[in-house]
């Protein structure tokens, strides 16, 4: 029984910020037992006034023993404690194998959740919490350290599936694409935190794709599954999700990847020349073909053609594409003579080709063509747990290629990174951690270094210092005030300006006592 089985889907919102630490403190740790003093301190914090005892043990074969206690008061208290079955503090989660709630007396109420490592308990979370405390209190405090121990027991798993991944290579060495950016950032001088950090985030990635979120597995999943086959793939989302990545990944993943892997934006290319690029052209087939060329579909002989923002191509284009689907043959412009491909197709748009196709835009036997297999990516602002994790990774790419020690990226600056609703998605993401790259002075990544768009009333320190009405009131004022300057003191010619009747004015200039009198000036 492991920590997820008694959980909620979802955690409590007031834990969350609690839980995001938490998940970043064990990605950036290759070990786990470094971060579990950082996890417990998180946990005192946002459970304080409390006391948190964390037991755990790194290997089978050794006893279970305490390795953090917060806060440093209490340290004293379990110098000499030792973890037994059914006694405070952890042996009573040990003993029962599960979530434990228990009235100390004296001490105050306890709370205790095991953390499983495969099949064997690894340790414990042991929380204690003033004798009266709610219970509503008490089941946040309960469902935190249920949701602790599942993320530790994820991050065990996958430390043991890479250490078995490593003996296996270590026998038959195993073809492994790279995180993008990782050469540059292995070879960057003087560059050791981010080595170790891309190291990491290589782990959690899929062919350069990062991403745990559930709506990225599924995704993954879908690749595996329509990978070995032929079948041609729609692939859609928002722009800047990272289509031309899964396109990639499902290069990577099929029997065509040791052949190319040809990419081209429809939309990118001018409706004269776009023909040529996709078809190739005869010599003399127009003006400045001085010579036969080969186009994009007989580039990708054996390998894959992406054709994204498929969107984009004009109704001429849409006909020929659709006949490349049924027939596997075209002609270069000019030509004559049928052409066959083998190319694999595979593409994408931001689009609803759905309603494209309604409203006569797109063709529909090409859609139903396209559409045999098709891949959503959501878009960021559904991919809650990617976010810190993409952003560590292009902070240590930014780094990478600039050769600036990014060192980190704080908590504030994560907060806004959280509550941002990205229109731009991964590329707006990537753009903004490049600009607090280039602008920051201490290798930290500040909230102060993001772009005004990422940045709020509090982290600029402009909440609003009034009520609604007061500031409608003040701007009322603001605007009467304005129009009898304008005027010169008629109030008529004012009310005007603004659109209302005079006597409307006038009653608003005795609520804000405001003496039209004053504004007169002489001609």
């Amino acid at each position: 029984m492991t920590a997820m089985s008694s959980l909620r889907k979802q955690p409590s919102p007031d834990i969350l910020q609690a839980l995001f630490f938490v998940q970043r403190t064990l990605t950036l740790h290759s070990d786990i037992l470094p971060a579990l003093p950082l996890c417990a301190q998180k946990i005192f914090e946002t459970c304080s006034p409390a006391e948190i005892v964390v037991a755990f043990a790194e290997e089978a074969d050794k006893a279970i023993g305490i390795v953090s206690v917060f806060p440093e008061s209490a340290r004293s208290r379990y110098e000499k404690a030792s973890i037994r079955l059914g006694i405070f503090p952890c042996g009573l989660a040990l003993e029962r194998e599960e979530l434990v709630r228990v009235d100390l007396k004296a001490r105050g109420l306890c709370v205790e959740s095991p953390i499983w490592d495969g099949k064997r308990i690894a340790g414990a979370l042991s929380l204690v919490l003033d004798a009266d405390a709610s219970e509503a209190r008490l089941a946040q405090a309960g469902d935190l350290l249920q949701w602790t121990c599942f993320l530790i027991e994820e991050a065990l798993g996958l430390r043991a599936a890479l250490l078995r991944r490593a003996k296996e290579s270590t026998m038959e060495p195993a073809r492994k694409l790279p995180v993008s950016g990782q050469k540059a950032a292995t070879e960057a001088p003087g560059n050791e935190v981010g080595q170790g950090r891309t190291k990491e985030l290589e782990e959690i990635s899929f062919h350069g794709i990062i991403g745990t979120s559930d709506g990225m597995k599924e995704v993954y999943t879908l690749i595996g599954q329509v990978a070995g086959t032929d079948a041609t793939v729609l692939v859609t989302g928002e722009s800047g999700t990272g289509k031309e990545l899964v396109a990639k990944a499902i290069h990577e993943c099929s029997k065509r990847s040791g052949g190319p892997f040809i990419a081209i934006n429809c939309s990118a290319l001018p409706e004269s020349i776009i023909e040529s690029e996709l078809f190739g052209h005869e010599k003399g087939a127009f003006t400045g073909a001085i010579a036969t060329r080969q186009g994009r579909f007989e580039a990708a002989k054996n390998g894959t053609l992406f054709l994204d923002e498929i969107g984009d191509l004009s109704p001429t284009v849409q006909v020929k594409l659709l006949r490349i689907l049924q027939e596997r043959s075209f002609e270069r412009v000019g030509g004559n003579r049928p052409i066959k491909t083998n190319a694999r197709i595979i593409v994408a748009t931001h689009r609803d080709l759905q309603q494209e196709v309604k409203e006569g835009h797109f063709r529909e036997d090409l859609y139903f063509r396209l559409n045999v297999f098709p891949v959503h990516l959501p878009p960021l602002r559904e991919r809650g747990a990617d976010i810190l994790l993409l952003a560590d990774h292009f902070a240590e790419k930014f780094g990478a290629s600039s050769g600036k020690i990014i060192k980190r990226i704080s908590s504030p600056a994560l907060d806004l990174f959280m509550i941002y609703h990205w229109p731009g998605n991964v590329r707006e993401l990537e753009n903004c951690v490049s600009r607090a790259g280039i602008v920051t002075a201490d290798g930290v990544i500040h909230s102060y270094n993001l772009p005004p768009s990422l940045q709020s009333a509090t982290s600029t320190g402009t909440e609003p210092t009034s009520t609604f009405d007061g500031a409608i009131a003040r701007l009322e004022k603001e605007m009467l005030v304005e129009a009898l300057k304008i005027e010169r003191g008629n109030s008529a010619s004012a009310a005007r300006r603004l659109g209302i009747t005079e006597r409307r004015f006038r009653f608003a200039l005795q609520h804000y006592k405001v003496d039209y009198h004053s504004f007169r000036t002489k001609m």
